[in-house]
């Protein structure tokens, strides 16, 4: 018997409908790449799904800090300007 990966073909099957040049881009990725389409399709699903989940939690941070000062510290604002202080002497 042949070994064969069942590893993405033993969850749920769906159809979905794409543009073909997405469709012919995704078969030459999965060519080069060497994996089966269905697993690039859950690669880019599972990534697609990261990045959204990441949004909702910038969001729910940018809500939460809205009404928060942001501004530096007066101490803080004045050692940095002097750190950042040209050297008469040293050239930029």
């Amino acid at each position: 018997m042949t070994w064969y990966n069942l590893s993405y073909t033993v969850g749920m099957k769906t159809a979905v409908s794409i543009p073909d040049d997405l469709y012919e881009s995704a078969e030459r990725l999965s060519q080069e790449r060497g994996i089966p389409r269905s697993q690039l399709y859950a690669i880019a699903l599972r990534y697609y799904i990261e990045l959204q989940q990441g949004d909702s939690i910038r969001k729910t941070l940018n809500a939460y800090y809205a009404g928060e000062d942001s501004r530096l510290h007066p101490t803080l604002r004045k050692a940095q300007a002097k750190a950042l202080r040209k050297d008469p002497g040293e050239e930029w």
